[in-house]
């Protein structure tokens, strides 16, 4: 456990020295603010905007955002330490390669969390002070699950990150793995369900229909930001498709926290088969 925390602490220091902290925390700050100031600006007027319109916002723009930041900042995590050679030195170390590779995985948790955290509460705190008509709390219900949701989109897919890293020798192809996998879960699985929907004009897949969407975590974070709360559900369609008891915050969380313990197990269980 010792060596797992050391590890983790030099993957978060590196990403201090590297700025990742600094600019994903910006990002999602100006990401948010922007939306709930200019979310309107379509319809010819700007301010804040109602609290289910921006989350609605906010998770339609994130799920293209998050995965993306959480893949480009871990796609390297064993392929570059292989390439540098620098991998057959951290294995002579007294630990197991489980525990490297959690290690890696906690570092680079803990700058998903802390940037979305510092990012998007300081949105918040922003919001909450200038804003006239907003309801504090209902705010910081949506932001703060929200914000969590976030946080296990992010590891979702910094998990598929190291996978993608152990299975590879070449950070090139890693890199070109990294984009297949965000253009997989953010654009073409949805196109894919619309076009089987489409195409047999609703009659195949239209009662599965909620349960496909849990094979995709980018559209599990949208219903868990979505489901949560009436006015977002309305703003979003969701009442027209949701199933008894499926689109619960609780539940979903649970899904996408599911969906970040697979893809890491499994990449330490390759780990622990391959060689240096």
């Amino acid at each position: 456990m010792r060596a797992t925390l050391i590890i983790a602490g030099k993957e978060f220091r590196d990403g201090l020295r590297n700025r990742w902290v600094l600019a994903i925390t910006l990002i999602f700050a100006a990401l948010a603010v922007g939306i709930s100031y200019f979310g309107a600006a379509a319809t010819g007027t700007v301010g804040f905007t109602p609290v289910a319109t921006t989350v609605v916002s906010l998770a339609s723009l994130a799920v293209f955002l998050v995965p993306l930041i959480a893949l480009m900042l871990a796609y390297d995590t064993v392929v570059g330490e292989r390439e540098q050679g620098t991998l057959l030195l951290l294995l002579t170390y007294p630990m197991s390669r489980s525990a490297l590779l959690a290690g890696k995985y906690l570092g680079h948790a803990l700058i998903i969390a802390t940037s979305t955290v510092v990012g998007f509460g300081l949105a918040g705190i922003f919001i909450t002070v200038l804003a006239k008509d907003v309801d504090a709390h209902e705010l910081w219900q949506a932001f703060s699950y929200f914000i969590l949701s976030a946080i296990l989109l992010g590891l979702v897919f910094v998990s598929f990150a190291h996978l993608i890293s152990v299975t590879v020798r070449e950070k090139t192809r890693a890199a070109g793995l990294a984009l297949v996998v965000w253009f997989l879960f953010v654009l073409i699985f949805d196109l894919a369900l619309l076009g089987l929907l489409v195409s047999t004009g609703g009659q195949v897949g239209q009662e599965i229909f909620p349960y496909l969407l849990l094979l995709n975590p980018t559209d599990v974070f949208r219903m868990a930001n979505l489901a949560g709360f009436e006015a977002a559900r309305v703003h979003a369609g969701l009442t027209d498709i949701a199933a008894p008891g499926l689109f619960n915050p609780a539940l979903l969380a649970a899904v996408l926290g599911a969906w970040a313990a697979l893809p890491l197990a499994f990449a330490m269980w390759l780990f622990r088969r391959q060689g240096a």
